[in-house]
């Protein structure tokens, strides 16, 4: 039986047939016959947002988590033009997400009407795909192909622009089923060449990262590190994908790798690169591995072809999912009886342990004392969340990630990140802790989602990194122009005040011995809490402080 729709009406039953739970946006008039089609939806949970930043930064950690794609709408001209930072993060970060933007009448079109944007030429560098639905009866074909193009080889953001007038508009087309995940599989003979490779190493290393892993993807790869008794590596901000506590885990590249591990690195003649794009964090500005014939053996295993010999050239490229690979892993014959690289495996993690202790920091709060504590209270699937800032350097090197999906943090190194995609996370998974870092710029940059967290009673709590300025740029100011500061200083508000205004629990913590208390304190509210750490501005890196910065340091 044929059942008459409007365009917004059929366009949430799409989503809903795509299995989309939650959908993140701004309201806006543009698109107001789509909200329409959410009333009384009580399969889909709509989240009322603050900014559109914050709402595709939202679907972006929606989309990491459940490894569907992360739903957002927002409104046409400057509410598109707010989302581009979580559209660019979902894009770095080769994260699922489907952003639909309220658009224009179709009969306006060209005449710079109010808000008129043209979004293909908007996101078309930054998204997989750009689309604007012209016909209501395309509803379903194009809502299909959006999250088939979101998910499918390397995953990314897909922007679709929905005509106000388009919605209104009515059709008989029905919604389509579900969409199909497709994972390139590895072939046999590439297969066997890997094996080969491997046996002939002796100094073999593994790198891991991205996205889609499943839970049995994360134990088959460490098994498969213990079989072989392998190195493993994270690549920049991936740290989740192996258990930083098993000891064939050697850390992770990024900001302020441990020297050591960048001397192993460069010193291998095998780099198993998994799942992972060998981007500028990752490869330490391009200068860790030559471009474009690496100086070792590259075997680069990815599910998106266009990746593979983009900027190194592989000895072996294989274009295949991380989940695919790691299946046929058990199947490789037996490791060499006494494998050559075993005490350097040994080396690599003591070398590991002993860059993960506390160091010395000036000020009465030690913040990497504060971050290793948290490896003894937070239980293993606990959740940070982080966005920019030389902040990060501490959380990313001294706290141990354990499990899968423990780690938010955009490889695209957006500032105002982390709230947002904490308050992804506690709707999506309440039952884990989610802890967001931030520092007082960072915090400031989406701020405004503690309201939503307020709103939606979500637990996550906030610890904000207050040394009053902008960290990251005026450590590169100091190296680059030392002694003329201009444009890095910050005056903050009290952060306690504007979290309690809010309607958040807060405190302010000015000593490192205050810390643990005041985070069990902020565990045991119901609702968001936020913890002010104040530290010292001459902590601007775990090696350096601010006064060698000055000096040439």
């Amino acid at each position: 039986m044929e059942i008459n729709r409007t365009g917004g009406q059929l366009l949430i039953e799409s989503l809903q047939q795509q299995g989309t739970d939650h959908i993140f946006c701004v309201p806006g008039e543009s698109f107001l016959s789509a909200l329409d089609g959410l009333h009384g939806m009580e399969s889909i949970r709509t989240i009322i947002c603050r900014q559109e930043g914050g709402a595709a930064m939202m679907a972006d950690a929606y989309g990491k988590l459940t490894h569907r794609p992360g739903v957002c709408f927002v409104s046409r001209g400057p509410g598109a033009s707010n989302a581009a930072s979580g559209i660019h993060i979902a894009s770095q970060d080769s994260t699922p997400l489907v952003m639909f933007v309220g658009q224009i009448e179709r009969s306006t079109t060209g005449r710079e009407a109010f808000q008129e944007i043209d979004y293909r030429a908007m996101f078309g560098y930054a998204a997989k795909r750009v689309e604007q639905i012209e016909d209501v009866d395309r509803i379903p074909e194009v809502v299909s192909r959006a999250f088939h193009t979101a998910v499918n080889g390397r995953a990314g953001p897909v922007v679709v622009a929905l005509p106000e007038d388009m919605l209104r508009d009515t059709t008989t087309a029905a919604p389509v089923a579900l969409f199909r995940r497709v994972e390139p599989a590895p072939g046999a003979a590439a297969v066997a060449d890997f094996e080969e490779r491997l046996k002939a190493a002796r100094k073999p290393i593994m790198i891991v990262g991205g996205r889609g892993w499943r839970p049995d993807t994360k134990e088959k790869i460490q098994q498969f590190s213990e079989d072989w008794d392998l190195r493993v590596v994270a690549g920049f901000r991936f740290q989740d994908c192996v258990d930083n506590d098993h000891d064939h885990y050697i850390g992770e590249l990024g900001l302020g790798t441990n020297p050591v591990l960048t001397d192993a690195i460069q010193a291998a003649d095998l780099l198993i690169v998994l799942g992972v794009r060998l981007g500028e964090l990752t490869t330490a500005g391009y200068t860790l591995i030559d471009i474009p014939v690496p100086r070792q053996q590259l075997v680069h295993i990815y599910p998106g072809m266009e990746e593979l010999g983009s900027v190194y050239y592989p000895t072996l490229a294989i274009n295949a999912s991380v989940n695919q690979f790691a299946d046929v892993l058990p199947d490789l014959g037996g490791r060499p009886a006494d494998p050559p690289w075993s005490a350097l495996r040994k080396q690599g993690r003591q070398a590991y342990l002993a860059w993960t202790k506390p160091v010395f920091s000036p000020g009465r709060v030690n913040l990497s004392e504060v971050i290793c504590s948290l490896n003894d209270v937070l239980p293993d699937n606990a959740i940070i969340a982080n966005g920019a800032g030389n902040y990060t350097a501490w959380v990313h090197r001294f706290y141990r990630y354990r499990t899968l999906g423990s780690q938010l943090a955009p490889t695209a190194g957006s500032m105002g990140y982390g709230l947002p995609a904490a308050v992804a996370a506690k709707l999506v998974q309440p039952h884990r802790p989610a802890i967001v870092f931030a520092g007082d710029g960072c915090f400031m940059m989406t701020g405004q989602e503690l309201a939503t967290a307020v709103q939606y009673q979500l637990s996550v709590v906030i610890v904000v990194v207050n040394n009053g300025m902008f960290g990251t740029i005026r450590m590169h100011q100091e190296r680059r122009f030392p002694g003329r500061v201009i444009g890095t200083d910050l005056v903050n508000p009290d952060f306690c005040a504007l979290a309690q205004a809010y309607g958040a629990h807060a405190e302010r913590v000015e000593e490192t011995a205050a810390f643990l208390p005041t985070l069990r304190r902020a565990l045991d509210i119901s609702g968001p809490a936020l913890i002010e750490l104040i530290v010292d501005p001459e902590a601007i890196t775990p090696a350096r402080t601010l006064s060698d910065l000055k000096a040439g340091g």
